[in-house]
């Protein structure tokens, strides 16, 4: 009972993950990537108080690669997340299985080169980045632990989906 109520708790969790990403995806995220005039000002307002309060520059001056993966978050996940919303709510969808295993890897392989970007890239005047960011390594780390959810919730999903037999195909055989 102990190791179910556990699992469902997960699936639970990572439910209200998906579900709560969709409405941040876009209002909040893809500002970075669609026209500006497609969201009020009060969206708008809301990104620039938290750019500002939280210094982040991936979401003040998008570079290229960053607005890469604001592509792939609109075309890739975006599409996925009510559908993992239902799964996960649900439970026991072992057909969620494989796509949630590409969810995972692919999101967990974009924070890498975010987490290093935050962490080591100079942030000064003659950067891209126009002197905005992070001065102090605190401020950084600050910033660091607004993105780590989008690493960690997927770690463990994934874990979930490789080590749990309830997510796992039995392979039938056939007989000769």
């Amino acid at each position: 009972m102990g190791l179910l109520s556990a699992r469902r708790g997960l699936e639970w969790l990572l439910g209200f993950y998906f579900l709560s990403h969709i409405p941040i995806t876009l209002l909040i995220d893809l500002q970075g990537l669609l026209p500006r005039e497609l969201y009020p000002a009060e969206l708008r307002n809301l990104l620039q108080w938290y750019i500002k309060e939280f210094k982040d520059p991936l979401l003040q001056y998008p570079q290229a690669w960053f607005k890469s993966f604001l592509f792939c978050e609109l075309v890739f996940q975006l599409p996925f997340f009510p559908i993992a919303t239902y799964a996960f709510f649900k439970g026991g969808c072992k057909w969620i299985r494989t796509p949630a295993i590409i969810y995972s890897v692919h999101t967990m392989t974009t924070l890498i080169p975010i987490f290093s970007a935050l962490l080591f890239d100079d942030f000064s005047k003659a950067s891209g980045f126009k002197g905005q960011g992070p001065k102090t390594f605190q401020e950084r780390l600050t910033l660091l632990s607004f993105y780590a959810p989008y690493f960690l919730i997927p770690l463990m999903l994934l874990l979930l989906m490789l080590r749990s037999p309830s997510y796992k195909y039995e392979e039938k055989r056939k007989k000769k």
